[in-house]
């Protein structure tokens, strides 16, 4: 599986919204392939976060993003649940449960309840190491169209995350612990 050629076939018609993806997403493989050599004894598949971390935000080009060349009819926030159907179809479900998990740093089903998200009703939080070791490294990268791939800080990352609850903060923080040791 060559998750360029997938992306290409998704994202052919849009030039500049494949070239961010792209961009964005070989930064996040590349912090998570690093993460992951920090934690051998968790035996991490360095293959699926390779695949999955390069296919994470596959299902952005279906959303309503224009900052990000992106004019789909969907929110933002659904990108991830697109993601997952798309490379449900392909076969690829561990791939596929990394696209709907790694948003924000996961969110529960009382999320989706109680701010009324347009999202099914289930929990979207990051439950295999693979999973989780991507949503990190997702954290660390903006996408943008300047292709600079400056890295954040954890600090400003928890700062971002404190508008969303003292739970995502706190869910971060233990993955900090995890994999920065």
């Amino acid at each position: 599986m060559d998750p360029y050629e997938l992306i290409d076939r998704h994202y052919g018609f849009n030039p500049a919204a494949s070239r961010l993806l792209k961009t964005h997403s070989r930064f996040v493989a590349d912090k998570a392939l690093q993460i992951a050599e920090k934690i051998p004894h968790l035996a991490p598949d360095m293959s699926l976060i390779e695949e999955a971390a390069l296919l994470h935000d596959i299902g952005i080009i279906y959303t309503s993003a224009p900052a990000l060349s992106c004019h789909g009819d969907q929110p933002y926030v659904c990108h991830g649940v697109i993601g997952r159907k798309l490379l449900e179809k392909e076969g690829l479900i561990p791939h596929a449960l990394v696209c709907e998990r790694h948003v924000g740093v996961g969110i529960t089903r009382e999320d989706i309840r109680r701010q009324g998200l347009p999202l099914p009703d289930r929990d979207m939080r990051p439950v295999t190491i693979e999973e989780r070791v991507i949503s990190y490294a997702d954290k660390f990268y903006s996408k943008n169209h300047n292709g600079t791939g400056k890295e954040k800080t954890i600090n400003i990352i928890l700062e971002s995350l404190k508008p969303f609850g003292v739970d995502k903060v706190q869910r971060f923080k233990k993955w900090v612990a995890l994999f920065e040791g």
